[in-house]
């Protein structure tokens, strides 16, 4: 009886995550004809969005749509209920796409939590040289290699460029941010993920509060701050404005190329400061703390952190 019994509770817990794991999907795909140049704006409450690029001057958009039920009527009201609109102006494409039942969560616990039962990708293929204008609220944000600038914000996942010959502007409240090649300028925020940056030829503005910075090419003015881990950076053209890394969890490490001149200001609470370079100090020998000039001098190099040690290496 005990046997017939675990067989029975073990056929309804199969039965019950057959039912759980069970889903409906649904492909849409629209195409369009553009010029190099323009611009592709989505914004939509739900989903990921990735972005690629290809010879052709075509916009090319596939939406997957994955309904998490086994029941037809019910997926169908789900997709039903997520309206994409496109809207193309010349060489420029709209996508608004909104959730237009109930996202109320406590609306959804007493109805099945229909919100939480959808989800969406976005899959866009662009020229190569396009601009890109993407948010959604409820996904991760990916761009391919693209000659043009890029602009992404996302509340609920990563962000992750390619190489992008234009300026990045990134923000996101729930991920970390990686990036490969930037030849523009670079300004990107999280709070909740790590920060890495292959290259930029510009200047880099990078703010985190949930993980480290890590920078491996830099060649203007950087600007990098975090509260939860440790920083690095190689600078690798004399910058021609002020630079300052900070940290509150970790230590910074900034690599400079031989011939870069700055006034070094650097300081921490938890180890101590040391550089590669001859150093001309200012004030009394302190471990904690060093202020001088590097190379003869230059823009500040403003450098503090609280909880590690600080090193300023020659690359």
């Amino acid at each position: 009886m005990n046997t017939r019994k675990s067989y029975f509770f073990l056929a309804i817990l199969l039965i019950t995550n057959l039912t759980l794991f069970a889903s409906i999907a649904k492909t849409e795909k629209k195409n369009f004809n553009v010029k190099s140049g323009g611009k592709l704006y989505v914004e939509t409450d739900k989903g990921s969005i990735t972005v690629k690029s290809h010879e052709s001057e075509t916009i090319d958009v596939v939406v997957f749509f994955k309904a998490k039920t086994d029941d037809d009527e019910f997926a169908k009201k789900l997709f039903n209920n997520f309206e994409i609109q496109y809207d193309q102006n010349g060489s420029d494409l709209k996508i608004i796409a909104k959730y237009k039942g109930s996202k109320n969560w406590l609306n959804n616990i007493f109805s099945g939590n229909k919100w939480n039962k959808l989800d969406v990708k976005f899959e866009i293929t662009v020229p190569t040289n396009y601009n890109t204008d993407l948010t959604t609220s409820g996904g991760g944000i990916t761009v391919g290699d693209l000659n043009g600038y890029v602009k992404a914000e996302t509340s609920g996942g990563g962000l992750t460029f390619g190489n992008i010959t234009g300026d990045i502007d990134g923000n996101t409240s729930g991920g970390g941010i990686t990036v490969g090649e930037c030849d523009g300028n670079l300004n990107v925020h999280t709070s909740g993920g790590g920060i890495k940056i292959e290259k930029c030829k510009g200047s880099v503005e990078a703010e985190t509060s949930g993980g480290g910075i890590t920078v491996n090419e830099v060649y203007g003015t950087i600007n990098a701050s975090t509260s939860g881990g440790s920083v690095f950076a190689s600078i690798l053209e004399q910058p021609k404005k002020n630079c300052s890394l900070s940290t509150s969890g970790g230590g910074i490490t900034v690599k400079l190329a031989e011939n870069i001149g700055v006034n070094l200001d650097a300081k921490t609470s938890g180890g101590s400061v040391s550089t590669d370079f001859p150093i001309t100090i200012k004030g009394t020998m302190d471990r904690s703390k060093l202020n001088g000039k590097i190379n003869n001098g230059g823009p500040d190099l403003y450098l503090r952190s609280s909880g590690g040690s600080i090193h300023v290496q020659k690359n």
